[in-house]
């Protein structure tokens, strides 16, 4: 009995070896960001760090525990061989898991959990971000990592699971080793206390990359994997009246906008492009030669200055251009075709006002589950890679802008009015390999990224003075938005506003005011009442609200994938819930941002809960 209790000890500690190994290797992964902390720090992280990793190999270990009760009566080297390819299965699985996120991390900026699988139903699309040598060099570190450790286990570890000795009272050791396999829910749920261990049980310090370091992505993945769909809000701050009364003294009450429109059937045409950040513009502040077009084009229009995306990725960008609804932050509607159908939509009131409606995207459709949403949200017409020839397909993603924004001119020669056309560019997504000699320089990823807006901006350029040539621009209101910012230096903090500001800029020659500036705070979910109130449309969406209204307040709202952030025009708060606190909070003393932001987002995750 006593060989048994050793080798479950052993098991414990070869898996308890590699995840403090796993720690120290997304650490050393990670070293522009990682070394800006002392070494107590790092042994801080370790310790903490312990407490998912012993839950981690708790579940690694149930099965082998459970398993070690048939030896009791059955003889054999049946259980060595068995716990042996177990073993191996889960040394595979978790260095996968291991690389993946170190890979991961330095673009998103927090652990891996079960989001990036979502995407591997279109498998090329969801691989497209990363470069060859990134896949093929992770590919071989994983198998190195992953070879060594099944041949440590080989050597230490499978050696102390056989040869087990008979055990004369088999009913009593039976009886122990099922009390010892139920004893493992203690380990697993982190102690006997009524709350089970969570992410956040292992922060402790104001540093956010110490951490993240604590956080065993192997854990990580599995709870979010297997914890199923939430059914209870998990940021209930305050009481639901209370926080509902909050939200409500941030509504939009309907008030008159200021018309800038000539005319109330204009026809909308909206680019949302891809990864556009509000640091690389120059009418924003940016460097001014990464976006000369852009910056041309701002001295024609409105520019919304101080304007931000609610999430930080496609899926979570488009249903807040589209439909007002704010980004989650864990979550994705859009992945949900019976909540994200629900929704509110401009698509579908500007069709039933006479609107002519297409969406152009010139990738994967399927990616995302954004044919669905596309479908959901009432478009007629929908163009995609599929709609080009495959010599198009030159882009890792799909066809590059300019031949995009060339079909797009080949379809509006004489287009039917109005309409509404929706146009999602890609080229300035990673790994931003763009189809023209390189204009900035540099083999770094800021700079691959700063070349590539600067094509993006060259392709919407000679769209855009081709669109001044026609009729249709005399009616048209072009609205010009990023579907989100980038990350691209790893020093940005994931949650840091200036990864969410994004520029926004009005064009057309449906305007009557051009060469203004809008300073007040918003974000993508108050595009469609802010379009409607032009056209003298009423509808309802509830968390958007009229950026050229007088009467709508000043705020931005944002998601990541921790928390959230608030802006107005004098405070700031951002909020990380595995912490349980603010990270940022500039309110001059006033607790009404803190207030605000957190009652948004509960109000915001009780509605997604209910659809």
């Amino acid at each position: 009995m006593l060989k048994r209790i050793t080798s479950l000890l052993v098991y414990s500690c070869f898996w308890l070896v590699l995840f403090v190994f796993a720690r120290l290797y997304f650490i050393l992964t990670q070293y522009k960001t990682s070394f800006g902390f002392r070494a107590g720090e790092l042994g801080a992280t370790f310790l903490h760090g312990l407490k998912l990793d012993i839950s981690t190999a708790s579940y690694f270990i149930a099965l082998p525990a459970l398993f070690i009760i048939l030896t009791v009566w059955i003889s054999g080297n049946w259980y060595r061989v068995a716990v042996k390819w177990y073993s191996f299965c889960l040394i595979i699985l978790s260095f996968i898991i291991i690389v993946a996120d170190s890979v991961l991390y330095s673009y998103w900026g927090f652990r891996i959990d079960y989001t990036p699988f979502f995407y591997l139903k279109t498998p090329t699309e969801a691989m497209a971000s990363a470069s060859l040598f990134k896949i093929i060099s992770s590919v071989l570190i994983f198998l190195c990592l992953a070879s060594l450790f099944i041949i440590l286990y080989r050597k230490t570890t499978d050696r102390f699971l056989g040869g087990f000795d008979r055990i004369k009272n088999r009913i009593a050791a039976t009886l122990f080793f099922t009390l010892l396999f139920a004893s493992l829910i203690i380990p697993i749920r982190g102690g006997v206390g009524i709350a089970p261990i969570n992410a956040g049980t292992v922060y402790f310090s104001p540093n956010m990359f110490l951490n993240h370091a604590a956080v065993n992505a192997v854990w990580n993945v599995g709870t979010t994997a297997f914890g199923g769909k939430p059914v209870k809000n998990p940021y209930q701050f305050e009481d639901k009246a209370i926080a509902a009364s909050i939200f409500d003294s941030l509504r939009y009450d309907g008030g008159e906008p200021v018309k800038v429109l000539n005319n109330q059937k204009s026809n909308i045409l909206i680019i949302a492009l891809e990864s556009f950040s509000g640091y690389v513009v120059g009418a924003l502040g940016g460097d001014s030669t990464i976006t000369p077009c852009f910056n041309k084009f701002a001295e024609d229009g409105i520019l919304f200055t101080e304007f931000y995306a609610s999430g930080n990725r496609t899926d979570k960008g488009m249903p807040a251009i589209l439909n007002g609804y704010p980004a989650q932050p864990t979550l994705s509607i859009i992945k949900e075709p019976k909540k994200s159908q629900s929704l509110p939509s401009l698509v579908r009131i500007l069709t039933d006002k006479g609107y002519k409606s297409s969406f152009w995207y010139g990738g994967e459709i399927n990616f995302a589950n954004f044919k669905s949403f596309a479908i959901g949200s009432g478009f007629e017409n929908i163009i995609t890679k599929n709609n080009f020839r495959s010599e198009f397909f030159n882009s890792k993603w799909g066809v590059h802008d300019h031949i995009l924004f060339n079909a797009l001119i080949d379809s509006m020669q004489n287009p039917q009015e109005p309409f509404l056309t929706v146009v999602l560019t890609l080229s300035s997504h990673e790994p931003f390999d763009v189809p023209m000699e390189t204009v900035i320089k540099g083999n770094d990823k800021i700079s691959k990224y700063n070349n590539s807006v600067f094509y993006a901006d060259k392709s919407l350029g000679e769209f855009i003075d081709w669109a001044k040539t026609t009729e249709w621009w005399q009616t048209t209101l072009v609205i010009l938005v990023a579907d989100h910012g980038a990350r691209i230096s790893e020093s940005q903090p994931v949650y840091s506003p200036e990864v969410f500001k994004i520029p926004m800029l009005w064009l057309g020659g449906a305007l009557d005011t051009i060469g203004v500036k809008i300073t007040k705070h918003g974000d993508q979910t108050d595009i469609p009442l802010t379009v409607l109130g032009q056209l003298g449309i009423r509808a309802e969406f509830p968390f958007g609200k009229d950026l050229l209204s007088p009467e709508s307040a000043s705020y931005s709202f944002y998601v990541y994938n921790e928390g959230f952030g608030f802006l107005t025009d004098t405070s700031k708060y951002i909020y990380d819930h595995k912490m349980g606190s603010h990270i940022v909070k500039e309110d001059n003393g006033s607790d009404f941002t803190e207030k605000a932001g957190k009652a948004y987002l509960q109000v915001l995750f009780d509605d997604y809960l209910e659809r």
